[in-house]
């Protein structure tokens, strides 16, 4: 059974060369996101055609009137009207649903937006789907994309859609598509890639866990630290004050280490580079990812010191940083006895007012870096810029924190003696990152950032140790042949498997090996 809006009519747009090209596209499944996703085509000014199992049970313009306009039909219908067709049924039902109209699909792109509950590294949603419409050109898409965002406009979450296919013509066809829809396309290359995509919706957090956890632990251990010299040692605090002044302490020793953090695997890297005498020898896997989660270290130390700045503002005050302001007495002249003394405290000291500034201007500093993490602020800078910004001024912001934690702790220093000095919180706190500020100085001796800089530019110190064997054994390595002109040739990622078989005669192909690599692309 068909039902047709009475105002339905196609919408063509006059090419360049002066023909007709059809907007036309069908969706299988009348579901929520099937729905949301027919109703911004047809904004899009797409002409839309529903397929449904059981057509004459379904009325999408008692749901939504915007769904008006929309031919509801039966799947097959659906499928032989249009050449362009997504999927926005469950997995689980793609065999019982297309397996008996397979032949229907033949030379149509088909956009699967399925996606799944459980990781696999295996086979994919849109890899399964080739399997039962061999003759179809499948593109994986639009999955990371939820209903309500393709719903409303004012709905927050990316914008931005991967796309993967084994053919080009047909990724190239979902990426406009994408693109006037109001999405941007991102092109991963092969089907293979979909498992990446299906996988990456299902991440929660993934450079987010080992910083956030060391994190919780450094900031633990700071506070075991507090509680034992301020309560168990000595009773320099009361219990009541734990909630801001004494917990304010920890926060502010675990920013400056947590920025230490950031900075220190850059150094490292330098290390094993000077080291090693080349830039081709991979890093250990530690540091590999260490240097992925810098950017979640330094957001997280940010907001440490946020926190602190606050805290700090709300302590601000005689009774609580006594040593930064200048102590007064009022003496009241006796009349009988003795005189009687109030003692008070007025202005700043230079220790309050230094550390106030040195403080300040740091802040400051770690509020630009963190506007130029955000993606809108970040694209607008070029490497030249994001290099000073993220680099040399934050260096600066870790040495002027240093510079902050010995104005106050030095005073302390000298008047508890050497051996009391290396307990104080302030002296710990800034071991880690004067360690980092010592190695960042050494890279930037001249002997030794000539050095460094000439291997990143591809200077080795024993070339021969390096270099890839000639001798290298490939008889149990798997290859593939590209056939020239095939147009993903040019593309290794691509070439892999849209091109040749590997039992082919390489003749005038290009020969290529097949990755089983598992990194990840999205």
């Amino acid at each position: 059974m068909r039902q047709t809006s009475p105002f339905r009519k196609t919408m063509a747009l006059v090419s360049e060369d002066g023909g007709i090209s059809n907007r036309q596209l069908g969706i299988i499944g009348t579901g929520n996101f099937a729905r949301a996703l027919a109703k911004r085509c047809i904004l899009s000014g797409y002409t839309v055609t529903i397929g449904s199992r059981r057509p004459s049970q379904r009325q999408l313009s008692a749901i939504d009137e915007c769904l008006c306009d929309i031919e509801l039909t039966t799947i097959a219908d659906c499928i032989k009207e249009n050449d362009l067709i997504i999927l926005a049924i469950h997995a689980e039902s793609y065999k019982d649903t297309l397996t008996s109209l397979a032949p229907m699909f033949s030379g149509k792109v088909v956009i699967d937006v399925s996606n799944r509950e459980v990781p696999s590294r295996k086979q994919s949603n849109a890899e399964y789907l080739s399997t039962i419409l061999p003759q179809a050109h499948i593109v994986k898409c639009f999955n990371v994309i939820s209903a309500y965002i393709m719903d409303t406009e004012i709905a927050g979450g990316s914008r931005r859609v991967f796309v993967a296919s084994d053919n080009l013509t047909a990724r190239e066809q979902t990426s406009n598509l994408a693109r006037d829809l109001g999405f941007v396309p991102v092109d991963l290359g092969v089907l293979a890639s979909s498992r990446k995509i299906e996988n990456f919706v299902l991440n929660l957090f993934p450079g987010w866990k080992v910083p956030l956890f060391l994190t919780f632990g450094i900031f633990n251990l700071w506070c075991l630290y507090i509680v034992y010299i301020y309560f168990v040692v000595k009773t320099a605090f009361r219990w009541d004050q734990l909630f801001v002044k004494v917990l304010n302490k920890p926060l502010c020793m675990t920013a400056i280490t947590i920025l230490a953090l950031t900075f220190l695997p850059g150094n490292v890297a330098g290390l094993l580079q000077l080291y090693n005498g080349t830039k081709h020898k991979r890093f250990p896997k530690w540091i590999d990812n260490w240097l992925k989660v810098r950017k979640q270290f330094g957001i997280i130390s940010f907001v440490l010191v946020f926190s602190h700045v606050i805290f700090s503002v709300l302590l601000l005050s005689p009774t609580y940083y006594r040593s930064w302001f200048q102590p007064v007495t009022i003496t009241i002249p006796a009349n009988l006895s003795s005189d009687l003394k109030l003692p008070m405290v007025s202005w700043m000291v230079w220790k309050g007012e230094a550390a106030c500034l040195v403080g300040f201007i740091a802040f400051l500093i770690l509020c630009f870096l963190a506007l130029t993490s955000l993606p809108s602020i970040g694209e607008s800078l070029n490497w030249r810029e994001w290099r000073f910004v993220q680099s040399k001024l934050g260096y600066a912001a870790l040495f002027l924190s240093v510079a902050h934690a010995m104005i106050m702790g030095i005073p302390g220093w000298i008047k508890a003696g050497p051996w009391k000095m290396f307990g104080s919180i302030t002296f710990l706190s800034i071991q880690l990152p004067l360690v980092v500020l010592v190695l960042k100085l050494l890279l930037t001796v001249p002997c030794v950032s000539k050095r460094l800089r000439k291997i990143r530019r591809g200077w080795e110190r024993n070339p021969t140790k390096t270099a890839p064997s000639s001798n290298r054994d490939i008889s149990n390595e798997k290859y593939r042949a590209l056939t020239s002109g095939c147009g993903c040739s040019n593309n290794k990622t691509q070439a892999t498997n849209c091109c040749g078989a590997p039992n082919q005669s390489p003749d005038s192909k290009t020969l290529l090996p097949i990755s089983n690599c598992d990194c990840s692309v999205v």
